[in-house]
């Protein structure tokens, strides 16, 4: 009972006909007020901006800074609107989108000179005008979809080369350990991978021939070739990759850095992103309704992993050993790694409780654990190395950006007892830890990327056809509204306030809940009006039938309470169909589900609580012998 007497439903009581108590009266003012103001941030239209954040954690953003890339900006003949220094950087704004991929240009000839490394991240933004006071109270307009608004377009290529170098490292590494287990000597070499190939040099034929017969198996054809040829003038062997396996290579690369980078995108929040192959070897990121792409930018062309290996002993071959400096010392490691950043399964950044310091703890998947036990159940006591891998970009003289790895020794410690699936990382900066354990949760990177191309992009339909569409929208609005009063007088203007209270109440929530509107979001508002209007009609309908055997409050009394159970269910089935699309769906069908699932509540509460609000005001305690409907 208690539902259907929220909703308006009857309930026993000595209360005169159509009269609501005083508390209804004060929710339903509530709930249209908070609808109101969490709607006005869509009235707000966003500027064209340009976003500077710094690329590490040791650089900031000063409002000297930023007056001094409003004046390069106007010096360059770009409209400025003003600059301002923002909690994660800076912010300034201009007015045209072709402002914005001038000024871009401009601010990254100042701000990242040649030859250096990265140091701000200058990213296409679209800032928010809404009032300081909406934004306190967590107001905030609804993003609208790439076919709508727009939004921003990455363009990224897959660094193929270093793909098939890594496995090329990979399976030299897996050659070494088969030739010492099976004791054969080959020569002292800084690097087996040389020109795409695995290239070992023996001290004789003998050894040689020995070693053909040791790796036949695994690296013959159909991936492999293996031929005897003169290496660094010693009987050597050269292991080649086949043309085929290169392409399953390069296919597998993209692949994964394409579900690495949804994952990435997710981690980001961004609503119906949008992550395709394009070509052979690039990627296409399409983030729709996206304001601040700076985060976005910073994250998706950032390759960092980690290497865990263990430190050299005393009889390892210098060619095994690689030194590397750690805290004013030169350490020693092996170059065999343990286990790398694509074992892991969860990453998440907290604090050592020891010493409140930032730290990333580690999941691994059962291989991973498995490596990791196996190499520490036996090297008690000896210490282990973890290697932080990241890829930082360089400005040329001509404009274009090289990819430089680098290789830091983040933490030495000695093993105290055999490790398994879960261990930690400190040694890094609070900026460090919360990327790195982002990048490792969201999957690594097969190879490394880069970012070619960054724009905003236009809505995808064109915006004649947004027009018309909107049109029409908007004329079968008015159309309602003006068939409406026509047909039931005072009901219709009620019904018709009721239904422009339900795209307010839309609205807000779908801008409280970051929905991002597409055109199939749009066909939904549609037929949530539809919806709301068809309730309507079923309780006016039911007022009129009850009009020829009752009098007028009692007619309206009883046109809601028995109309009530009708519009509940076609209402709650609907609701039902929503769900599943919402649950099985993506994309468009994603859109059109949650606009059509906020629809059907927002509109049960307007078309009949609120409209029966309106009607107890109007005609609720009165004396009537007639009702015009």
């Amino acid at each position: 009972m208690f539902g259907e007497d929220l909703l308006g439903g009857r309930r026993p009581t000595r209360r005169p006909p159509n009269r609501y108590p005083l508390w209804r009266y004060l929710l339903i003012v509530s709930i249209i007020a908070l609808g109101m103001i969490y709607a006005a941030p869509n009235l707000y239209p966003p500027d064209y901006a340009l976003q500077i954040a710094p690329e590490s954690s040791g650089r900031f953003v000063s409002q000297s800074m930023i007056d001094a890339s409003v004046a390069a900006l106007e010096d360059a003949g770009v409209g400025v609107i003003r600059g301002e220094v923002t909690p994660t950087g800076g912010l300034i704004r201009v007015e045209t989108n072709e402002d914005q991929l001038r000024g871009r240009a401009v601010l990254d000839d100042q701000l990242n000179p040649s030859n250096t490394e990265r140091a701000y991240v200058i990213a296409l933004n679209l800032a928010s005008t809404t009032p300081a006071w909406l934004e306190g109270i967590g107001g905030k307009p609804m993003a609208k979809g790439l076919d709508l608004s727009g939004g921003i377009r990455f363009l990224l290529e897959v660094d193929i080369d270093s793909a098939i170098g890594k496995r090329l490292d990979d399976e030299a590494s897996n050659v070494r350990s088969e030739l010492r287990d099976a004791r054969i000597r080959y020569a002292r070499t800084e690097e087996l991978v040389r020109d795409q190939a695995i290239r070992i040099g023996f001290t004789n034929a003998e050894m040689r021939d020995r070693a053909i017969e040791q790796l036949r198996e695994d690296y013959g054809p159909p991936n492999y070739t293996m031929d005897e040829q003169v290496v660094d003038g010693r009987p050597g062997l050269v292991i080649e990759v086949d043309a085929a396996y290169i392409d399953e290579i390069e296919d597998y690369a993209v692949t994964q850095n394409i579900v690495s980078l949804r994952n990435r995108v997710n981690e980001l929040g961004v609503s119906e992103p949008l992550v395709t192959k394009l070509g052979s070897s690039r990627i296409e990121v399409n983030l729709p309704g996206v304001q601040d792409s700076s985060e976005a930018k910073r994250i998706l062309d950032k390759f960092a992993n980690l290497e865990i290996h263990l430190a050299a002993f005393p009889d390892d071959r210098p060619s095994e050993v690689e030194e590397m400096p750690y805290e004013g010392r030169v350490e020693r490691i092996r170059r065999e790694v343990v286990v790398t950043g694509d074992r892991v399964t969860n990453a998440m950044q907290d604090f050592d409780p020891e010493t409140q310091l930032p730290q990333v703890s580690i999941t691994l998947d059962s291989i991973g654990g498995d490596r990791m036990h196996d190499a520490t159940r036996d090297n008690i006591g000896h210490p282990m190395a973890i290697v932080f891998i990241e890829q930082k970009p360089i400005k040329q003289e001509d404009g274009s950006v090289v990819l430089r790895d680098e290789r830091r020794l983040i933490s030495v410690a000695t093993i105290q007892a055999a490790l398994g699936y879960r261990f930690r990382i400190t040694g890094l900066s609070m900026r460090e830890a919360q990327d790195l354990a982002l990048l490792l949760r969201a999957g690594a990177l097969a190879a490394p990327m880069r970012i070619v191309e960054e724009r905003t992009v236009g809505a995808s339909l064109g915006e004649q056809n947004i027009e018309r569409g909107m049109y029409s929208v908007v004329a079968g609005f008015l159309l309602v509204l003006l068939f409406m009063p026509i047909y039931y007088k005072v009901f219709g203007l009620v019904a018709d306030l009721a239904l422009t209270l339900n795209l307010v109440i839309l609205v807000a929530v779908m801008s409280l809940l970051g929905a991002t509107l597409t055109l199939p979001g749009i066909a939904g508002i549609v037929l949530t009006v539809g919806m709301a209007v068809d309730a309507n009609v079923l309780i006016f309908s039911r007022i009129r039938e009850e009009l020829a055997r009752s009098p007028p409050q009692q007619a309206i009394q009883a046109g809601y309470d028995r109309a009530f159970l009708t519009i509940l269910d076609a209402n709650v089935t609907t609701l039902f169909v929503a769900l599943i699309l919402l649950s099985i769906g993506s994309g468009p069908v994603a859109g059109f589900a949650i606009t059509l699932a906020i629809g059907i509540v927002t509109s049960m509460f307007t078309a009949i609580m609120g409209s029966r609000a309106l009607i107890n005001l109007i005609y609720g305690g009165r004396t009537l012998t007639k009702l015009r409907i």
